[in-house]
């Protein structure tokens, strides 16, 4: 029960008891006047003196009233501080949070462009990783063009050297029989002497094709009779006989000759090591 309601009840009670004081002067007046007004007077002091410890009471409950009611109106005013400070505080919270979604949103859109720049790498990562092995083939293949092109440049300088080698020795022939010739009273002029184009009976082997297949080596040379210009067939034997094709000497050595092909081979068939050089077909 609050501070007003103790209040009222005492103040009802005080009320009921003056009525009902006054309802017993009333109903004992016919009797003894005097001794009913000493036991009114009684009554009435009785009455005053609750009269006086009611009005205490209520004098106690207001001050424990307003008391209650500062205490009330401290506590609202606390209560209103403290939502003013929840509201406050949730107010920047919330523009925290607007923060923090901002920075959220923003941090997915970074995220996403670091992926789309990673996924771009990984594809150029890929696209070179391709191209890498394309060159490291082509490098491959350039280094075996290369040897092989070492190769015939060592055999173009045997053959220079051959030929250069070959040229001196003819120089040196061509002036000995420069020489004999005009003691013996003959012509000089290659011309005018007969056979040259016809080559004398010689009969070898091949003995090693370039990578072309187009020049060949032979184990006959300049002491068989040969010179540059005859021209000779090459044959095979082996498993049967056919004919393969047919060869012009390029430079001679004293037992060795290169030749090379005229033309193409007999229905495209490749000269090998072994194949028959010779001046006549049997």
């Amino acid at each position: 029960m609050t501070y007003v309601g103790k209040i009222l009840v005492l103040v009802i009670m005080a009320f009921a008891l003056i009525f009902l004081g006054i309802s017993t002067v009333v109903f004992t007046t016919s009797k003894n006047w005097q001794t009913a007004t000493q036991a009114e007077k009684k009554k009435v002091d009785e009455l005053k003196k609750k009269v006086s410890e009611t009005q205490a009471v209520v004098d106690a409950a207001k001050q424990e009233l307003a008391a209650a009611q500062q205490t009330a109106a401290a506590q609202v005013q606390q209560l209103e501080n403290q939502i003013r400070a929840l509201e406050d505080q949730n107010k920047r919270d919330s523009i925290q949070i607007t923060d923090s979604r901002a920075q959220l949103v923003t941090a997915q859109q970074n995220a996403k462009t670091s992926l789309d720049e990673v996924e771009a790498k990984r594809q150029e990562t890929t696209l070179l990783r391709q191209q890498k092995s394309v060159v490291e083939k082509q490098a491959n293949e350039f280094k075996l063009r290369q040897a092989e092109l070492n190769d015939n440049i060592r055999e173009l300088q045997r053959m220079l050297d051959t030929a250069t080698k070959n040229n001196k020795d003819l120089r040196e022939a061509v002036a000995k029989y420069t020489t004999l010739l005009q003691k013996n009273g003959l012509s000089t002029d290659i011309s005018q002497i007969k056979g040259l184009e016809t080559p004398p009976p010689v009969e070898g082997l091949v003995q090693r094709v370039d990578p072309t297949g187009r020049r060949i080596e032979m184990s006959i040379g300049s002491n068989d009779g040969l010179v540059p210009g005859h021209e000779l067939f090459i044959v095979r034997t082996k498993p049967r006989s056919e004919y393969i094709g047919k060869v012009s000497i390029i430079s001679t050595d004293p037992n060795q000759a290169v030749a090379r092909l005229i033309g193409k081979t007999y229905q495209g068939k490749h000269i090998k090591e072994g194949d028959i050089v010779s001046s006549t077909i049997k």
